[in-house]
């Protein structure tokens, strides 16, 4: 796959994973590595470049007496997932085109 294909929607992956519910970068790999290869160095700039675009807030739990860093969707994340969808439908087109 393109890489910066792959990128973008890497970046939809995260948001997606933890839209539901807040999670840690291991766990996140977890869930996304069934359908997209993820590892700890492309994940983790990945979470950098959310929080910095505010589509993401971290916050800091112990856990088994160590500290955790969470990921938690924001409202701009949300709707950067809805806008995604809209771009899907587009996608699908030019596919759909490809194709015949």
């Amino acid at each position: 796959m393109d890489i910066q294909l792959k990128k973008g929607f890497l970046e939809l992956l995260v948001l997606a994973s933890i839209k539901n519910q807040d999670s840690y970068g291991y766990k996140m790999i977890q869930d996304i590595s069934p359908i997209m290869e993820l590892s700890e160095s492309t994940l983790y700039p990945i979470l950098k470049r959310l929080d910095e675009q505010q589509l993401v807030q971290t916050y800091t739990t112990e856990y088994n007496s160590r500290l955790r860093k969470y990921y938690k969707i924001t409202a701009a994340g949300k709707l950067k997932l809805i806008e995604s969808a809209q771009d899907f439908k587009e996608i699908q087109k030019i596919y759909a085109y490809i194709l015949q």
